[in-house]
């Protein structure tokens, strides 16, 4: 079936406008695009298409209903449902729309879910014990993991991480994070020894890469896919988490901060939170902890 022209031309547009002016990630600009190309699909299918101004709070209501009767998650619900606010923001900020049918729109409650994490014990038998290949591959795959847990940073912050915006001196890291912000992390000595040792090495490794940090071992940056791969493999043999993916890591350090008395307020400018609210999640893997440490230790619990 048929998308509607005028809807696909302005779902480029938007797509655009990501990419171009608000710089998001690739991932990011996927999941958008993904979200906006299904109701697009389910218009034409249902509607035959729509004009943007014809598509009401009860078309969205619609598509939403037959999300959840295809039996998807209230988070995935809800991620379709931001994707479509946000493109509706735009669709008003360029005037092609005077209204939006997301107002009327209530998403579903999710259960909270906890960010998993790995241990702190388990961390440092990854750092302290785990081998790692005497080799160019070695070298990367333990500075990456090293970086991913020492700054929180995300994955595509972490494959865009410019040598230069390594700070030794200083001992700091300037990370271009969401929407072209920059922060700068504080670092310890031991990451900034490991950074220096790392350069130093990539110079005699032929045609590499000089602008960004990590690269493979034929002197190429550093893909995704590579980085899961490594993460996969290592944390499987420290941890039996289910989940294990570099944003764990960034799970992980924001939790240990968190554990040992960082104020939350430290934490989020640490991620590159816009908001609290993002970071305050961290605070329940807190309680959760005094729980735990509660019933072990309190002759009435």
């Amino acid at each position: 079936m048929a998308k509607t022209p005028v809807l696909e031309a302005f779902i480029s547009s938007f797509v655009d406008y990501l990419t171009f002016e608000k710089r998001y990630s690739v991932h990011t600009i996927r999941s958008y695009r993904d979200d906006l190309d299904a109701f697009a699909v389910y218009l034409a299918a249902e509607f035959g298409g729509m004009e943007l101004r014809a598509i009401t709070a009860a078309v969205v209501r619609s598509w939403l209903a037959s999300l959840k009767d295809a039996e998807l998650s209230s988070r995935s619900v809800n991620r379709k449902i931001s994707s479509l606010r946000s493109f509706y923001k735009y669709l008003l900020r360029v005037g092609a729309v005077e209204q939006s049918p997301m107002a009327a729109i209530i998403g579903p409650k999710a259960g909270k879910r906890l960010p998993v994490f790995v241990e702190e014990r388990d961390m440092a038998v990854l750092f302290g014990e785990v081998r790692f290949a005497d080799d160019w591959e070695g070298l990367t795959d333990r500075l990456l993991l090293a970086l991913l847990y020492h700054t929180g940073m995300r994955l595509s912050e972490l494959l865009g991480l410019k040598e230069g915006l390594v700070d030794s001196g200083n001992r700091t890291i300037k990370v271009l994070g969401k929407g072209n912000k920059e922060r700068v992390i504080p670092v310890s000595g031991v990451l900034v020894g490991m950074v220096e040792e790392y350069k130093e090495k990539k110079r005699f490794l032929g045609g590499a890469d000089g602008e960004v940090l990590l690269v493979g071992k034929k002197g190429k940056k550093l893909y995704a896919k590579y980085v899961y791969r490594v993460v996969r493999e290592y944390l499987a043999q420290v941890t039996t988490i289910e989940k294990k993916s570099p944003h764990v890591l960034r799970h992980t350090f924001a939790t240990h901060l968190m554990n040992a008395g960082a104020e939350l307020n430290s934490v989020k400018e640490l991620l590159g939170h816009a908001s609290l609210a993002a970071t305050q999640v961290y605070t329940h893997n807190t309680i959760e902890k005094l729980k735990d440490v509660y019933k072990r230790a309190h002759p009435k619990a």
